[in-house]
């Protein structure tokens, strides 16, 4: 009975304080799509994610009702970092769905235009909104739609505290005539939520132990069996120190506790167990908090950030190569940032093709060797097999004219030949390290598909050669040699690429540079730079994020610059999200099932140079 008037009193205060209108809410996911384009058409930055962002704390005034329900302690508010733009997970706002629809689009519109940081967020919201306004008079209607229904939606200024009637009377006049508020009289609350405006970046405590000490999702193996989850929404987070004082006194059995809570700083005993609900509690969590813990816990994730010691580890070749690095930061290309060390693999020992590869290899064999007898009419030949008659009407009209002199006039069909050299450069990062099924390994497939892309390029006659590379920060990415243009494809080179290991992270920016740098010095007409990965830029410094695939967008423009053709064959599931920006919408093929990777490679590279032929 107590449950009973108890659940029926929560849905009575609660349903009193809601002023939401679920019947016409918009969820985020269903327009991301839209207003992602409008973002970046509008000049946002392409490699910002657009997000959905967790409620955060408010604190506006609150009547007695939503004091008693514990309403509005929340908000659902847009704003935006460096890296991303935060929109709400969903709006209800208003009483139709049309309207909270513009809301979305309206934010996406107003985003790109902001500041890095605010100087007043007040004065600055409209500036922007003035500014978006003039340069998009299109808008101006479904500002004013918006600004029609916010203000009904408010608070009446009557209906507050006298002391907080001036500061809503001031953000009226910014709402409804951005830019006639200089000064705002200052109160003990914030405003009523000004939802078609921005507000600040959420504070994140600064991390008190460096990042290599953190478990990296995206650059370590995990194990096939292991499920993985998501949390769509952006949340809040903070990084601590791990209590490690052994005097702790648990008053009640802790097994009778059956919730979760925000992070307490104190010490309790740990379980290293796999928690199939963690999804679910991540969820309901305002703050996610790391804390770096001193007792080794069961890893679902390999992971290995020791250099290995010179006896055992790659021989280097020469002193390495000084490399620059683009700061987005900046807008600059810093000089002698990197230092790139050739590798050769030291436990290769030729060897030949292994047994489970000789069917599709003598499949691939055949159909390679078939294109070396291809041929192509020749035009504008002084003799031929037929007459060309474009050629031949060119000419003739012209000698009507004027004294016209004659030149190929035939077409022959000959042996056309192939006029290409290819690079192919694969990531062997520990991400590498990861199983795709019970029975291979991301670099078990790197490596066949290696194997089989030469047994192809050896079979067809097309000059190539074959790199792999990893990185420890900026001063240490490793670049593996594996076949150079000058060395003929035996078992020695099969040697090398079955050698091959797992190795740290992936600075992808600066093994571009100098793969570009060695396939620019080929004579042939067409040089192809294939990148063979399975994830996005990444390093354990500030190589992350905006950084990484800003630098390498600018290392693939240099590319194309020194006249050569790149292109990324990747199986990253979520590729489409940077690779367009990086390579371009026909730069780059995803792979889906990375067991097909080694047959599909060769055919990935008849596609891309039968057109020149």
């Amino acid at each position: 009975m107590e449950e009973w008037v108890g659940s029926i009193w929560h849905k009575f205060i609660v349903q009193k304080s809601n002023t939401e209108f679920d019947h016409a809410r918009v969820q985020f996911d269903d327009i991301k799509k839209s207003v992602g384009v409008i973002f970046r058409a509008l000049g946002g930055s392409p490699t910002k994610r657009v997000e959905a962002a967790v409620p955060r704390d408010y604190y506006a005034h609150r009547n007695f009702i939503d004091k008693i329900s514990g309403a509005k302690q929340q908000v659902s508010l847009a704003w935006q970092d460096e890296t991303s733009l935060r929109l709400p997970q969903s709006i209800a706002i208003f009483d139709t769905p049309q309207l909270n629809k513009e809301l979305y689009l309206w934010l996406a519109a107003l985003a790109p235009h902001y500041p890095e940081q605010f100087t007043h967020w007040a004065r600055d919201n409209q500036a922007v909104v003035a500014k978006v306004l003039n340069k998009c008079p299109a808008l101006r209607p479904r500002y004013q739609r918006l600004v029609t229904a916010i203000l009904k939606q408010r608070v009446p200024v009557e209906a507050l505290p006298k002391s907080l009637q001036p500061l809503e009377r001031a953000v009226i006049q910014a709402i409804t005539h951005p830019g006639s508020i200089i000064e705002f009289p200052v109160a003990h609350y914030a405003p009523q939520a000004i939802y078609i405006w921005l507000y600040p970046n959420e504070n994140v405590k600064d991390n008190p132990f460096s990042a290599a000490d953190i478990d990296c999702q995206e650059e370590q193996g995990s194990s096939a069996a292991t499920k993985q989850q998501s949390v769509q929404a952006r949340k809040k987070s903070q990084r601590i120190e791990e209590d490690d004082t052994k005097d702790s006194l648990m008053v009640f059995r802790l097994e009778n506790l059956f919730s979760w809570s925000e992070f307490s700083r104190v010490n309790r005993a740990e379980d290293d167990t796999e928690d199939d609900d963690a999804q679910r509690v991540a969820e309901d969590l305002d703050i996610i908090t790391v804390a770096k813990g001193s007792k080794q816990k069961t890893a679902k994730l390999k992971i290995d950030l020791d250099l290995p010691s010179a006896i055992e580890d790659d021989l280097p070749l020469g002193k390495g190569i000084t490399l620059p690095e683009w700061n987005y930061k900046s807008n600059q290309l810093v000089a002698e940032r990197c230092l790139l060390q050739p590798m050769l693999p030291r436990d290769s020992k030729p060897q030949p093709l292994p047994r489970s590869l000789d069917s599709a290899a003598k499949k691939i064999r055949q159909q390679f060797q078939q294109l070396q007898s291809i041929k192509n009419w020749q035009k504008s030949q002084p003799s031929g097999d037929e007459i060309d008659l474009t050629a031949w009407l060119d000419f003739h009209i012209e000698s009507q004219t004027s004294m016209a002199q004659e030149t190929g006039l035939y077409v022959r069909f000959q042996n056309c030949q192939r006029d290409i050299s290819c690079l192919l450069l694969s990531d062997l990062s520990m991400s590498t390290d990861a199983y795709i099924n019970n029975q291979l390994r991301v670099i078990d497939v790197i490596k066949d598909s290696m194997l089989l892309f030469s047994e192809a390029l050896a079979a067809v006659g097309d000059p190539f050669a074959l790199y792999g590379f990893s990185s420890v920060k900026r001063h240490h990415v490793r670049f593996t040699l594996l076949k150079n243009f000058a060395e003929p494809y035996n078992d020695h080179i099969r040697g090398r690429i079955l050698s091959l290991r797992p190795g740290f992270y992936t600075r992808m920016g600066a093994a571009i540079r100098q793969a570009s740098n060695i396939l620019a010095e080929q004579t042939h007409h067409r040089k192809l730079l294939l990148i063979l990965t399975d994830g996005k830029p990444n390093d354990i410094d500030n190589y992350e994020g905006r950084y990484g695939i800003e630098d390498t967008k600018q290392a693939i423009i240099a590319a194309r610059r020194l006249g050569l053709i790149p292109f990324c064959i990747t199986i990253d599931q979520k590729a489409d999200q940077y690779l367009p920006y990086i390579f371009g919408h026909n730069g780059f093929s995803v792979i889906f099932d990375p067991s097909q990777l080694p047959t599909k490679l060769p055919h990935l590279y008849h596609q891309l140079t039968q057109s020149s032929y």
